[in-house]
């Protein structure tokens, strides 16, 4: 097998004699390219945030940027990487490199102060800058919305990025400011070949492996003959264990370039999503085809997490405080699992039996996630967190509704961070099916939906706070969807 190499602006590096749990951050540093920082060690302030060739939606190839703290450096064998010092162009004989748009705009506007973060915050508008479809007409001209400029820059590109001291007026400015790729710019050429192709990856070292099976059949036979290994996609909860809880793996299996579990597939009676997908390629894909993971996608962590996070890791971590739990209950949405044996399909209301526990059994993974058509036309997700973005949410609940001729056929609500495991509020459906659309109705129900789950005090929210959080989440859905004002 060829040894596992990574090629970092533009060069082909070896990553030995890193140990298969360093990360990229560590194994950037490592080699001279300290432009890359660590702030946090957990993807939340994203000084350490780097570019990736991945596959693209609407080119083949998408720079994508990434956490680089959380990401195992064996992870990214045989794949591409841009810091960024690797953004500016090589000048003449006798003269410095020429700065990149996005690097130009941050010093003219006064983006950077004491640097730290700079970096970090480049690598995320470099990405957003070569974001296929992202144009000038894309923005209000008259500076309407706050959060999209007139070039068509999205504001939630720095979402994971965070700045201590230069304030983010003039990095708004600076990232307002870009204009669109040239036609003689490297990476935006780039961009219409493919990426690097998957490779099989077998890195061993101080009693420790990095394995990523090129197949299905491949994994499957790896998790029956290593039981104890850790499954991992985007490493996005796994990261924060290494770097935080010093958690070491005798053995880590990736499963994020699996062509079987990268599938999006829409068929008559279901709309079925692969397991590995990052969360920005389902956006991106199913572009609001379901408006209810819509509403989850900006509200889960960062736009740094969500490129390399997946809903197969979100499930399979079986956190009773995961976002997207409780849109997928309210979905009646279903989990194909896979073994040696066979596959099966489960309802997700069935999956998680306990803490951080599911159904899954020892060998089995999650191929994907199902939902099932047609959708619940009123729908909603509310996230209760002390920040608006980038945090882990004290309450969250979603709705989908089937109201019709004023009375509510079908009602489906999934509840997180108010019990052991994400919940179906039953007693609140049941409250409100059959019956008619109306204030009465909901206030009735909202008393119900307050008692649901077996919420706790904790240092994010009391358990009074969460249940009362509960009842006025469904007034405001009643308030929102008809234009009444609740008592």
């Amino acid at each position: 097998m060829v040894a596992a190499r990574i090629t970092v602006n533009g060069s082909e590096t070896p990553i030995e004699p890193a140990s298969p749990h360093t990360t990229v951050l560590d194994f950037l540093r490592e080699r001279g390219l300290t432009g890359t920082k660590e702030g946090c060690a957990e993807g939340e302030c994203g000084a350490c945030s780097v570019l990736v060739a991945r596959p693209g939606v609407d080119k083949p190839t998408d720079w994508v940027a990434v956490n680089a703290c959380l990401i195992p450096a064996a992870a990214l064998d045989g794949q591409e990487v841009v810091t960024s010092e690797g953004l500016a162009t090589a000048g003449g004989p006798g003269t410095p490199p020429v700065l990149h748009p996005v690097q130009e705009e941050m010093a003219v506007r006064g983006g950077s102060q004491c640097g730290y973060c700079t970096p970090g915050f480049v690598c995320s508008m470099a990405a957003e800058y070569y974001r296929p479809g992202r144009c000038a007409h894309d923005g209000p001209a008259d500076g309407a919305d706050p959060e999209h400029g007139p070039n068509g820059f999205d504001l939630h590109a720095l979402s994971g990025n965070l700045c201590r001291c230069t304030g983010y007026r003039p990095i708004r400015d600076a990232a307002f400011a870009v204009g669109t790729p040239t036609g003689d710019d490297p990476l935006a050429q780039r961009r219409e070949q493919s990426p690097p192709a998957p490779v099989a990856t077998a890195y061993t070292r101080d009693d420790s492996a990095f394995l990523r099976p090129a197949t299905l059949d491949g994994a499957l036979r790896l998790l029956r003959e290593r039981p104890e290994a850790v499954v991992v996609a985007g490493s996005t909860d796994w990261g924060v264990e290494v770097n935080i809880r010093s958690r070491r793996a005798p053995c880590v299996i990736a499963v994020d370039r699996l062509p079987e579990l990268r599938t999006l597939h829409v068929a008559s009676d279901h709309i079925e999503i692969g397991a590995a997908l990052t969360l920005t390629e389902v956006e991106r894909r199913l572009d609001g085809r379901v408006p209810l993971l819509a509403e989850l996608f900006p509200l889960f962590a960062s736009r740094l997490i969500r490129n390399s996070a997946t809903l197969g890791g979100n499930l399979g971590t079986g956190s009773p405080i995961g976002d997207s739990p409780p849109v997928l209950l309210a979905l009646e949405a279903s989990v194909v699992l896979a073994d040696g044996d066979g596959r099966r399909e489960v309802p997700l209301s069935d999956y998680f039996t306990g803490y951080r526990q599911s159904v899954r059994r020892a060998g089995e993974l999650i191929l994907s996630v199902r939902v099932p058509l047609p959708l619940s036309p009123v729908t909603a997700f509310h996230k209760i967190a002390k920040r608006r973005f980038d945090d882990i949410s004290s309450v969250a609940v979603a709705f989908a509704l089937d109201v019709r001729d004023g009375t509510v056929r079908k009602a489906r609500i999934g509840l997180g961070g108010v019990a052991a495991t994400p919940v179906r509020a039953l007693a609140a459906e049941a409250a409100l099916e059959g019956r008619a659309w109306t204030a009465d109705t909901v206030e009735a129900a909202a008393r119900v939906l307050e008692a649901e789950g077996t919420p706790m005090d904790d240092h994010r929210a009391s358990a009074g706070y969460r249940s009362a959080v509960l009842g006025r989440s469904l007034l405001k859905l009643y308030a929102q969807h008809t234009g009444a004002v609740s008592s």
